[in-house]
């Protein structure tokens, strides 16, 4: 259950921060110019490797 809350938080502030927080394109703006399909197939890449790095760092108190 737990795994599943930080997946959850992972994603809502990926999603948070690119489509509300950075209005002036300053973080993402380098993938304004992409299309729909690539934003969301690097957004998935971005909490897979995000969950292994959460995961590789918690394995010990797992």
């Amino acid at each position: 259950m737990q795994i599943l809350v930080v997946f959850l938080v992972i994603i809502l502030s990926v999603i948070i921060d690119i489509y509300w927080l950075d209005t002036e394109g300053k973080r993402w703006g380098w993938i304004r110019s992409w299309s729909a399909q690539g934003k969301i197939i690097f957004c998935i890449g971005f909490v897979i490797v995000s969950g292994f790095i959460y995961l590789g760092l918690s394995g010990k108190y797992l």
